[in-house]
């Protein structure tokens, strides 16, 4: 599985990267800092799922999960915010799923493992 991880802010990204290495699946993971950075790399890469935080610079979360996917409906999104208030929003916009940035690793874990097998239910040839 290969994994897109978007924040503005580094270490969120780094932290979420650790936690998600400790999950076997994954075989690649990339990162970019903003919602247009996210476009371009899923342009080149098309990764299996996007974890995007809501608020950043340059586009929002909210705006690029709408763009791709409008480009990508396939890619499986999961937005991140401290704030409940976006949940809505985030699902409005088109996300897969939405968690808090203060979840456990488990439960972040448990969200990727969700939406992927949902993704496999919705399309056995993925």
């Amino acid at each position: 599985m290969r994994v897109l991880i978007v924040d503005d802010q580094p270490r969120a990204r780094q932290s979420l990267i650790a936690v998600l290495k400790v999950w076997h699946h994954l075989d690649e993971v990339r990162e970019a800092a903003n919602g247009a950075e996210a476009v371009r790399l899923i342009e080149a890469s098309q990764p299996d799922s996007v974890w995007m935080d809501v608020r950043m610079p340059a586009m929002d979360g909210l705006q690029a999960t709408r763009l791709i996917k409008s480009k990508w409906p396939r890619i499986k999104i999961i937005l991140l915010s401290l704030y409940p208030e976006y949940r809505a929003d985030a699902l409005a916009a088109g996300a897969d799923a939405f968690v808090s940035k203060s979840d456990s690793p488990d439960k972040l874990r448990a969200a990727l493992a969700t939406v992927m097998a949902n993704s496999e239910k919705e399309s056995p040839a993925c």
